[in-house]
């Protein structure tokens, strides 16, 4: 616009056409094309000249000849049911073409068809901005892509979900590894995020997924029993967002896709063991993604959320959030309890067999009462078909089985006697299956008590002398005993006589 009005004091001063076209490096025919336009306008230069630069390009430019143009009027009324048939199965924009084309043969051709239709789609659909309050509202939702470890004794990769939540005053943002989405690891999981951002929001806005919503409606969702335990637990609501509607959690989203970049591409050559270690490199990821300076702006998420936002934010309560179940069960013969939940054993003490027991489990911890009395405690364990046990709740044959190992023997035979230790160290040497070894060993352990001390001590320097380390040898040397001193033979020299031949007869 600067250079017609630049244009429109030339002419104004009488210069010729090829003058201006020079001056504005312009062709004489685009300086005929404005002048002709200019004659056009009905309107004088000067007030012309008058005009901001917006109403000027109105009155000289016209507008886009596509949208004058008689099929542009024919297919405008259609655009509306165009938009709705594309949401049915199936229906594609080459399909509403060519329905287009059978009813209307001298329409549009598929390229400006589909340019209409999504000019259409767009403005049919505007994006509003909407402004936060600090400390307002916690976005929270899951990745729709997951994260693994390895199981170190199985070698199997544990997928698991990635909880991500977010301040949309500070753009402060939280990502975790939970197992599952199931109502207690998506209670854990925000029950950690508050601990990060060390406050509470006015409001929590979960998507309706169904750890968090029972029921979704866009006016009054069911928002699920622990969910709202937990809300009055930290003195906050829950504001689920509408059905369909992503963009009511715009910046959730959003920080789902930063995070594939930042932290999964990050960590995609890394193998993990368990879910802590994974969930720490999470963490070291998420650190630096909230110190990263964010376009567009002079701060970074951290620096927006500590100066501004976290001051907001309610305080936390003394004690999280833990949700709690309560079972019923008997103590088996085993003196183990079987929970169904997780089919996963944990022990009690074996006076408790056959009592009844209650449960209160949480998400990571099993407590085990016994008429009013807590009687176990065990961290929880996901492993199907697992056993959880405490060696102190078995009885004092069980724990011996448990107990038994080389370096278990060869302590107890180092107490009795050396000639003992050397012998059951002797046993371990040999290449066969510790299963025997052990039994040999428990054997020896039965013979050393009914034995007298000397006897023993004497029967494993013969067997150690023999390298023979069996039991049955042992016993068989007590029970002939053997132990007792053997006579002295002396080997005396043979006398001198006449009757050896010499060197000289065998010549």
């Amino acid at each position: 616009m600067s250079k017609i009005k630049q244009l429109l004091r030339l002419q104004q001063s009488g210069q010729k056409i090829k003058t201006i076209a020079r001056n504005l490096g312009m062709s004489k025919n685009t300086v005929k094309s404005y002048l002709y336009r200019i004659a056009s306008s009905q309107m004088s230069i000067d007030a012309l000249l008058e005009l901001d630069d917006p109403v000027l390009e109105s009155k000289l430019l016209a507008c886009n000849p596509s949208y004058k143009d008689k099929r542009y009027e024919q297919i405008k009324s259609l655009l509306d049911g165009y938009a709705t048939e594309l949401k049915k199965v199936g229906v594609t924009k080459k399909l509403l073409w060519q329905e287009y084309k059978q009813s209307t043969p001298d329409g549009y051709g598929h390229t400006q068809f589909c340019y209409h239709l999504g000019q259409h789609l767009i403005a049919a659909k505007p994006s509003m901005v909407l402004h936060h309050q600090p400390g307002e509202k916690l976005y929270i939702d899951f990745a729709g892509k997951k994260l693994g470890y390895i199981d170190r004794d199985t070698g199997e990769i544990i997928q698991c979900q990635v909880f991500v939540a977010c301040l949309p005053f500070s753009d402060f943002s939280f990502a975790m590894a939970v197992r599952t989405q199931c109502v207690e690891d998506f209670i854990y999981s925000l029950v950690c995020c508050l601990r990060a951002i060390g406050g509470v929001p006015q409001t929590l806005v979960p998507d309706n997924l169904k750890a968090a919503i029972i029921k979704a409606n866009n006016y009054q969702p069911d928002v699920n029993r622990a969910l709202e335990d937990l809300a009055n637990h930290y003195d906050t609501t829950v504001t689920p967002t509408r059905v369909a509607k992503p963009k009511d959690k715009a910046l959730v989203e959003n920080q789902v896709q930063l995070i594939y970049s930042r932290v999964y591409a990050k960590l995609r050559n890394q193998q993990f063991f368990d879910l802590y270690s994974l969930n720490k490199a999470i963490a070291e990821k998420m650190l630096e993604h909230n110190q990263t300076r964010m376009q567009q702006k002079t701060y970074c998420r951290e620096e927006r959320f500590l100066s501004d936002e976290k001051q907001k934010l309610k305080p936390l309560p003394d004690k999280d959030f833990e949700l709690k179940y309560y079972k019923e069960y008997k103590v088996a013969k085993n003196n183990h309890i079987y929970l169904g939940t997780d089919k996963h054993y944990y022990s009690v003490p074996y006076s408790y067999i056959g009592q009844k027991a209650s449960l209160i489990y949480t998400r990571s911890l099993v407590k085990i009462y016994i008429g009013g009395k807590q009687v176990a405690a065990h961290e929880r364990n996901y492993k199907t078909s697992g056993y959880s046990t405490i060696k102190e709740h078995l009885c004092s044959q069980h724990q011996h089985y448990l107990d038994r190992s080389p370096d278990y023997y060869q302590n107890r035979a180092r107490k009795i006697s050396e000639e003992f230790h050397t012998l059951i160290n002797q046993i371990f040497q040999q290449d066969k299956y510790p299963e025997q070894l052990y039994r040999t060993c428990d054997g020896l352990f039965s013979l050393q008590r009914k034995t007298d001390p000397e006897k023993f001590i004497t029967a494993c320097r013969i067997a150690i002398e023999h390298n023979n380390f069996s039991y049955g040898f042992l016993a068989n040397i007590l029970k002939n005993k053997m132990t007792q001193a053997q006579p002295i033979q002396l080997e005396l020299p043979l006398p001198q006589h006449e009757n050896i031949r010499g060197a000289d007869y065998y010549r």
